[in-house]
């Protein structure tokens, strides 16, 4: 598919600093659209609700904080209803279509995109199309009512499938021109979000009429700009489950460990959000944060410190931690993804045969990986009601005329972002930042990390894989 390169962040600057990087909007390459009232006028539910439209200057600001003498830095457009919409309710032709990995909260979006545009825009006309991107042209589709999905949000997975790759451009969007569809709902994590891109941009250089709107979705929580993704919250919560399971298996044994494995490819915020929740984790593992096992210092080291003052620990890896201490050829998935070798399986069996080799101190292990139990299951409340208003929000860009955009959180309001910032690079965690010393004061475990190496990732603009290599032959 290959990095989108078309795509330019309309940007609007004011004063003292102010920059607004926009989305397109379907005039940019559109002349002459008539436009219409917002049917939510006379929607009874909105009817009784004051200012409820959007300001078209209301934006949102990137960060909240700022010094007295800095400027006004970044905003994004904020979403919601506009007083005019771009689509008559009987002209829509819409679908959806869910690429990648499960995720809590998929069938609530999808669920939600359907009853927005029904109950608050009169739209009855919605596709699904089945397995991923490949679903527009092999012809897998599915006619979505408010009826069809009104139970779907009790339920894990996606209902219309899913599928990693099958991204031919041209025959997506030969797809979409053929059906008739003027709005497209792309729900998927970053690959899916740059072909999303790469379609928005091609139906530009058509001149079509279509409106395209990304919803990022990652359990990793790992896309930028946005305050967490949708299904966080849910994994979380969920793997503070077999944290406790691991806790209880390991208390209940002389010199007892557990051992769980998180999701966590290239980020490693579930495993520390859930090791700040648990408080039971004795130390906690993640891709950001490089880490040894012998010697001065060490992780076995300092396993045997914790079994002999508790006589038990519980360890937390997020899947991707420790990639570097694995041998072994690197392959990819169809979507470019590393495939990753079993760190929870190689570290439970290197703790094994350490103490293996200290008779004086024989342990129990036990290993948990709860990884695709954690994706499978339904979105909790918390998720539930952000899936809510990603989709309705989304729903109503797409109406005012919005394209080429993403939706999400940004500073607790939701706003309109455009696909260049969401896909330029992963979030992680910063491990020179304070909420990584907040998990360490609260695990009270080694950093893993000497002030030499400490120093050199604040230099190395706070990377830790620039220092990765000094540490595995420390």
């Amino acid at each position: 598919m290959g990095s989108p390169s078309n795509y330019e962040t309309k940007l609007v600057e004011g004063e003292f600093g102010y920059v607004l990087e926009d989305v397109p909007h379907l005039t940019d390459y559109i002349s002459d659209l008539p436009t219409y009232p917002n049917p939510l006028r006379s929607n009874p539910a909105y009817s009784v609700v004051k200012q409820y439209f959007v300001d078209m200057d209301d934006s949102v600001p990137q960060k909240i904080v700022v010094h007295k003498d800095t400027p006004r830095g970044t905003h994004f457009r904020r979403a919601g209803p506009r007083q005019k919409v771009y689509f008559s309710s009987d002209e829509v032709h819409a679908c959806i279509v869910t690429c990648g990995g499960l995720c809590p909260g998929l069938n609530t979006v999808i669920r939600e995109i359907i009853h927005s545009l029904d109950y608050m825009y009169g739209v009855n006309k919605v596709l699904g199309i089945e397995g991923g991107y490949r679903g527009f042209y092999a012809k897998n589709t599915i006619t979505l009512t408010p009826k069809l999905v009104n139970d779907i949000h009790k339920r894990g997975g996606t209902i219309l499938g899913t599928s990693r790759g099958g991204h031919d451009t041209t025959k997506i969007v030969d797809s979409i021109q053929d059906r008739g569809i003027n709005q497209v709902y792309i729900i998927g994590g970053d690959g899916t979000q740059k072909g999303a891109t790469v379609i928005y941009e091609e139906i530009r250089k058509r001149g079509l009429k279509v409106a395209v709107a990304g919803i990022p979705k990652t359990i990793d929580n790992d896309i930028p700009v946005i305050d967490k993704s949708f299904g966080f919250d849910t994994a979380v919560e969920e793997a503070q489950r077999a944290i406790n399971a691991a806790h209880v298996e390991a208390e209940s044994a002389e010199n007892g460990i557990g051992v769980v494995k998180l999701m966590g490819r290239y980020s490693g915020f579930i495993a520390m959000y859930a090791t700040l929740a648990s408080r039971d984790v004795d130390c906690c593992l993640i891709p950001e944060s490089p880490f040894y096992l012998e010697g001065k210092g060490g992780l076995f080291e300092y396993i045997e410190k914790r079994l002999k003052e508790n006589g038990h620990m519980v360890l937390v890896i997020a899947e991707g931690a420790g990639q570097e201490l694995l041998a072994g050829k690197t392959e990819q998935d169809a979507s470019g993804n590393k495939l990753l070798q079993d760190v929870g399986l190689w570290i439970s069996q290197r703790i094994k045969d350490h103490f293996a080799k200290k008779n004086k101190m024989p342990i129990t292990l036990k290993y948990i990986d709860p990884t695709y139990m954690i994706r499978a299951i339904p979105s909790n409340a918390s998720d539930n009601v952000y899936c809510t208003l990603l989709a309705q929000s989304t729903v109503h860009g797409a109406m005012a005329g919005y394209t080429g955009f993403t939706c999400g959180l940004v500073n607790g309001r939701h706003t309109y972002i455009p696909f260049n910032r969401i896909i330029e690079r992963q979030n992680q965690v910063v491990i020179t930042d304070r909420m990584w010393a907040r998990l360490l004061s609260s695990t009270n475990q080694p950093s893993f990390l000497e002030p030499r190496e400490t120093e050199s990732v604040k230099e190395n603009g706070e990377n830790p894989d620039a220092c990765a290599d000094n540490i595995k032959g420390t």
